[in-house]
């Protein structure tokens, strides 16, 4: 059997594991007229792919102070939305497992909705840490990380917006970026993630050695 390149994978949800960003963009607007800052134009979109987090609040006006009330917020509101897995998700989820990796999942989202979301998929999951504050999530990495892994583990966290891979180099762990969330890839290849995927057959090629054919 091929010995996997990483004895835990610890994903992201949204933008990794689920295709919410066209959710995320049709309910950002009347998020901004409720809590009361700028409003996105659909040509303004691309360029924010672009940016950190830090940098989106700056350029629509977000005080620090609010994100915690935003992001309850947008966690309720995913609660009462449907989403979809991208393609192979569950696929590369149950190879990783027979392959011996165990897995996690870290996400600012509610874990209802995670779990919701992922259906069967989520049985190849070994733990999860879910409503993740904004800048939270190296923590909760790093306490993922020594709860099911040794010291020696090797280990990755897959993610799709730059302050993933900050968190997980924050961690001490492998940083990985998925090139299809909510970031934009150039924004993630400035930061030198140690691992970029174009979907999730790539990750099984580079993690097992398998091309999923």
């Amino acid at each position: 059997m091929t010995k996997p390149a990483y004895d835990l994978v610890i994903f992201d949800f949204d933008g990794t594991l689920a295709d919410t960003f066209p959710w995320f963009c049709s309910v950002l607007n009347d998020t901004a007229r409720q809590f009361d800052f700028r409003q996105v134009a659909a040509d303004e979109v691309d360029d924010l792919r672009q940016l950190g987090a830090r940098e989106i609040m700056a350029r629509l006006g977000v005080p620090v102070w609010k994100v915690p009330a935003i992001a309850l917020h947008m966690r309720r509101l995913a609660a009462a939305s449907s989403h979809a897995l991208f393609p192979d998700v569950e696929d590369t989820l149950q190879s990783l497992r027979m392959h011996g990796t165990r897995l996690a999942v870290v996400s600012s989202n509610s874990e209802d909705t995670v779990r919701r979301t992922l259906g069967s998929a989520g049985s190849h999951i070994d733990a999860f840490s879910c409503g993740a504050s904004l800048w939270g999530k190296a923590a909760k990495l790093r306490a993922m990380a020594r709860q099911l892994a040794p010291a020696t583990a090797r280990t990755i966290a897959i993610g799709d917006e730059v302050r993933d891979i900050e968190a997980a180099r924050t961690a001490g762990i492998a940083s990985g970026a998925v090139s299809f969330g909510y970031n934009a890839p150039a924004a993630l290849l400035a930061l030198n993630p140690d691992r970029i995927f174009i979907d999730f057959r790539d990750i099984q090629e580079q993690l097992l050695g398998l091309s999923g054919s």
